[in-house]
């Protein structure tokens, strides 16, 4: 009886097999993608399979011989990966200059999460004045104000990637307080409040920081809290990059974890990393401190971009103190001999109350000037500080300053302070997934006129080529797993990141074993 059982079983289940076969074989597909070696995102080795398309989605994944398509695609010898989740890609202005965003889809990047601190939203006129220099140097007419009016913009013109937008605590201090070295009051504190639910409530994913960049790092971590606290009701996220990546990382790592504890918030540290030449090979120190964070329950994890050169604006080697008021004032500051001395005196002074960058640079040459919003600075971009100050027959610290009254403080610099064992160690982690960190750009027009990081072009293939192929650190279903569905699965995407029926056909398909970025510090446009 128990074997007639059996057989009778195993018959009914072949026989469902065949029908489902079936039904998928005679069905028709916008697109099929035959004969890949499907990796699905979720680190499971890979299995050969075609995948169709119809209407945006996966409709079917299994042998699809006999079905019909609009179009084919035959992936032999290739992966079919889920389409890559660049978890800070930093294109909420670019988008509006070249929606296309190539520099994105070229390395398989298909959906981008961005709102470092200074989100695109809310905005007001006090802000669009003091930013009139990224507004012009875009070309970009801000006609919005909040999230619902910038997402309506996007949709009517167009994007070519997802994206998906962090309410920035910096952009909220902003619209209430302004660029002021000020704490705010109760009533304030609520307003800035009020401004994160309206902003969750138009689709943002949580709230962000950047610690570093002012008027951040007036912000004391009860306002942050505050305002995390606001975005874990609608389920967000608190990403975060750090007060410090230096001397005070592991205090910045505790600030961050309180922040989570106390908001109900999950936390995710963006770009990952330990800075300077005093820190290098503290990596070890730190996955073991957010290890032991996890193990007791904070759900906390991180992503990185894997280069050893970080990208930031300029004035971020200028204290804090010097940025109280705004761009026009930090101008003004340094057009004054007096204060200039102080602001010398303090870059040249180690502390833990800052994220000293002249401290944690091996030396002048360490600073690769990139973009520039000045005609007359143009052919600097791609030169160090160490030959800016050469031909302007200056000191560094003087060139440095008189480089940011030229470019009224809009500089953006490329800057080499990690240790490469530090940045494969993060890289490693379980715990960790894929941020690209620059804007999308293009290689023609406007923004083709930029010198960015080669990671703008090369994040992803690069990851594929150095730390999988190369030198085998990481394998090629985890590599995918920590660019596909690692990313989403933090950020809650539950119909993206994985190959499965049904989910949104973002789809990547790459020969893995030519795959390589060719984009570099000399020609990051590649």
């Amino acid at each position: 009886m128990r074997l007639w059982r059996a057989f009778l079983f195993l018959a009914i289940t072949l026989l469902c097999a065949a029908a489902l076969c079936s039904a998928q074989s005679t069905q028709s597909f916008d697109l099929i993608i035959t004969h890949g070696h499907i990796i699905d995102g979720t680190g499971s080795p890979w299995y050969s399979g075609d995948v169709g398309i119809r209407d945006g989605r996966i409709a079917a994944i299994g042998n699809l011989f006999a079905a019909t398509s609009k179009r084919t695609l035959d992936a032999h010898g290739m992966v079919v990966a889920p389409g890559f989740i660049d978890m800070l890609g930093q294109s909420e202005w670019t988008i509006l200059v070249d929606p296309r965003l190539p520099s994105k889809i070229y390395q398989g990047i298909t959906t981008e999460i961005t709102g470092e601190g200074s989100s695109i939203a809310p905005l007001n006129d006090a802000i669009i004045a003091a930013d009139k220099t990224k507004y012009e140097h875009l070309k970009i007419t801000p006609d919005w104000r909040t999230f619902r009016q910038y997402f309506a913009r996007l949709e009517k013109q167009g994007i070519g990637i997802n994206v998906a937008d962090y309410a920035g605590a910096t952009q909220v201090r902003r619209m209430v307080l302004g660029d002021a070295d000020v704490q705010p009051t109760p009533a304030q504190l609520e307003q800035m409040r009020s401004l994160v639910r309206d902003a969750m409530h138009d689709g943002a994913i949580g709230v962000s920081t950047s610690l570093q960049y002012a008027p951040a790092p007036y912000a004391k971590t009860e306002e942050i809290i505050a305002l995390a606290s606001e975005a874990s009701k609608f389920g967000g996220v608190y990403a975060t990059h750090m007060r410090s990546e230096g001397d005070a990382i592991t205090a910045s790592i505790d600030e961050a974890l309180r922040i989570g504890t106390e908001a109900h918030i999950p936390v995710e540290i963006w770009h990952i990393k330990v800075a300077g030449k005093s820190n290098w090979h503290r990596m070890p120190e730190i996955v073991a401190k957010i290890s032991a964070a996890r193990a007791k329950g904070i759900d906390v994890s991180a992503n990185t971009y894997a280069y050893p050169a970080w990208f930031n604006d300029f004035s971020a080697f200028v204290p804090p103190w010097a940025h109280d008021g705004g761009d026009a004032k930090l101008i003004e500051r340094l057009k004054d001999p007096a204060t200039r001395a102080r602001i010398r005196k303090d870059m040249l002074t180690p502390s833990t109350q800052w994220d000293n960058e002249w401290q944690e640079i091996p030396g002048q040459e360490a600073i690769l000037i990139s973009v520039v919003q000045n005609p007359k600075l143009l052919p600097l971009q791609g030169k160090t500080l160490a030959e800016v100050a050469k031909l302007w027959n200056k000191d560094p610290i003087d060139a440095l300053c008189d480089f940011l009254i030229e470019d009224q403080a809009f500089t953006d610099v490329a800057v080499f302070g990690m240790s490469e064992d530090d940045v494969a160690l993060a890289l490693e982690q379980p715990w960790v997934s894929i941020d690209n960190d620059s804007s999308g750009t293009a290689p023609e027009g406007l923004l083709g006129q930029e010198h960015p990081h080669p990671r703008a072009y090369g994040t992803f293939p690069r990851i594929l080529r150095k730390y999988v192929r190369e030198e085998k650190k990481l394998s090629l279903e985890d590599a995918i797993r920590k660019s596909s569905a690692l990313p989403a699965q933090r950020m809650r995407f539950t119909d993206r990141g994985v190959l499965k029926e049904g989910m949104w056909a973002d789809v990547v398909v790459f020969d893995p074993a030519t795959l390589k970025d060719v984009a570099t510090f000399a020609e990051p446009k590649a």
